[in-house]
């Protein structure tokens, strides 16, 4: 039931829901519920198919919500290149952020490929 805790991934999809969440606590109130919202729904989505998936039955079903993972990976990665372009970020912040969404993004990746099905 707790296959997902052991994934790196997981944990590091985890911690980056918790950057978006302060990151986005300093955007303009007017943004409530457009990109704040969005932005916090797709970084739970990494970590939420990520622990699903895993929570799944068999690998093909695994890989099916790492795909999912993905769309919510590129998702994010748009909303904050818009967040940089209306300045809520500035970019020595959006760097590092876009940098960390590389990497889950390579290890959600490197997963599926463990879990090829034949």
């Amino acid at each position: 039931m707790k296959g997902h805790h052991r994934l790196d991934v997981w944990k590091r999809s985890i911690e980056f829901v918790s950057a978006i969440y302060r990151l986005t606590a300093d955007f303009p109130d007017i943004e409530k519920f457009g990109l704040i919202s969005q932005m916090r729904r797709s970084a739970v989505s990494i970590s939420s198919n990520i622990a699903e998936g895993a929570g799944r039955g068999s690998k093909r079903e695994f890989r099916n919500f790492l795909s999912y993972s993905q769309g919510s990976i590129a998702e994010l990665e748009t909303q904050l290149i818009i967040s940089g372009q209306l300045k809520f970020i500035q970019k020595p912040e959006l760097e590092p952020l876009l940098n960390e969404l590389e990497e889950i993004s390579r290890m959600v990746i490197g997963l599926q490929k463990t879990l090829k099905v034949n």
